[in-house]
């Protein structure tokens, strides 16, 4: 048996920013539900074993709303230092381990759970450049927007990256234009 990859996706604009001056998404994820129920989607939900995020890409949304909803119906291990007083929903198929001890270990949990699946990072520069730093990413999807946000988070602001070494494995043009 294989052990798992793990695998980060962001999306960025052009100027490299991941989010605008307020925090907002939305002009970078202006398709997003065009996206459901896509060959592309479908591929990617089967080769996801398990998921790892953030505290604040777990908290985007209603948290007890997972179950049966989200996109990736597996354990799902949030990096965090302030896990919630009450656990949310949960089932077979889904579940939520909060990890309080660092990015490695959120790593070897998921991994662990995945299997020979894929370990797939869902949303959080901070837990991206994180796992970049540690050198436990083995690949990173950017997809670029093609619009200027000019202000907001940049997604490779943080120092301690530059000496990281990145190499292009594929380059593809999705064929929409934006709105």
């Amino acid at each position: 048996m294989e052990n798992a990859k793990v695998i980060a996706g962001m999306t960025i604009s052009l100027d490299g920013f991941v989010a605008d001056e307020t925090g907002s998404v939305g002009r970078l994820y202006q398709d997003l539900a065009a996206l459901q129920g896509t060959a592309y989607m479908e591929a990617l939900i089967e080769a996801t074993g398990a998921v790892l995020m953030g505290k604040r890409a777990f908290e985007m949304g209603d948290p007890d709303s997972y179950v049966g909803n989200y996109e990736f119906q597996v354990p799902i291990f949030v990096l965090t230092h302030h896990p919630p007083s009450i656990a949310p929903k949960q089932d077979e198929r889904l579940t939520f381990t909060f990890v309080t001890d660092g990015v490695e270990s959120a790593v070897a949990q998921a991994m662990a759970a995945a299997g020979d699946k894929v370990v797939q990072v869902i949303g959080g520069a901070s837990v991206i450049q994180q796992l970049l730093r540690a050198r436990l990413l083995d690949e990173l999807h950017l997809d670029v927007v093609p619009v200027l946000l000019g202000a907001g988070l940049r997604f490779f602001e943080n120092g301690g990256l530059g000496a990281l070494r990145l190499r292009r494995s594929t380059c593809k043009k999705s064929g929409r234009e934006p709105a």
